[in-house]
């Protein structure tokens, strides 16, 4: 168990609908923070939030897929982030937990983003999942996921709160404070990365990329409009240090999520 993770987030400009644009120049992001045990990508890092997934989509082990292990394997961390991926008849925003070594898990966006028409075009996903890294415990979720509290409820003991996201500069307010709310309440580490600059539809992103500690306080300091990359360092004892001094969760109610 490893008292302390590396986790690099990675606040980038997407072009539009442009895999090969992006990968290149993520790769290139990546590249500048070896220290790194976690990589963390935006939402839709390949082609920006397009609901275009018939001539954006890839398979789940298409080229961009193919990209994430390429580059755990070169930077001996983690990459996650999230894709459109076609599979069987159906379309999912999926994010992907690539490690060095080869290992694989997904998540299914749950929410989608009505207001976009996302729930037209995609299949949202049922199940959370529990990441276990280098004795660390990570539940990732994606953008929208954000305003419904429920579904990221602390309720099995992960340790870090992870969000992949293009959310609009023009509702950023409530990207900020409800990251400090998910910290906040669940008393765990939060990580939010959104993207910066216009997408296809000329809807500017402002970034505001984000980690957290479990009282909700920042731990870094992106700059908001630009590209940026900043490596947090997470602390076990930090943790303990929160949930011992103020044991809210053992006060947490119980109850039963029907999806």
């Amino acid at each position: 168990m490893m008292d302390e993770l590396h986790i690099c987030l990675i606040q980038a400009d997407l072009a539009w609908e442009n895999r090969t644009q992006n990968l290149a120049h993520l790769r290139q992001m990546a590249e500048q923070s070896p220290s790194a045990e976690v990589i963390v990508l935006p939402e839709m890092f390949a082609s920006g939030f397009t609901m275009n997934a018939k001539e954006c989509a890839e398979t789940p082990d298409g080229e961009s897929v193919q990209w994430m292990k390429d580059l755990a394997r070169a930077q001996n961390a983690a990459v996650t982030g999230s894709l459109i991926i076609a599979e069987n008849g159906n379309y999912y925003n999926r994010l992907f937990w690539v490690e060095p070594a080869g290992k694989m898990l997904t998540y299914n966006k749950r929410h989608l983003f009505s207001l976009a028409g996302e729930e037209k075009v995609f299949t949202p996903g049922t199940e959370n999942i529990l990441i276990e890294y280098k004795g660390w415990r990570i539940r990732p979720q994606i953008c929208y996921d954000l305003r419904f509290p429920v579904w990221a409820r602390n309720t099995d003991g992960y340790d870090v709160l992870l969000y992949v996201a293009n959310w609009p500069e023009r509702r950023v307010r409530h990207w900020r404070q409800l990251l400090i709310g998910r910290a906040i309440e669940n008393q765990s580490f939060v990580i939010g990365v959104n993207r910066v600059g216009n997408d296809g539809n000329d809807v500017w992103h402002s970034g505001n990329s984000a980690a957290l500690n479990p009282m909700g306080e920042p731990m870094t300091t992106i700059p908001e409009g630009k590209e940026a990359i900043e490596v947090v360092t997470l602390t076990k004892a930090e943790l303990t240090e929160v949930r011992t001094r103020f044991s809210f969760l053992a006060d947490r109610d119980g109850f039963q999520l029907e999806i």
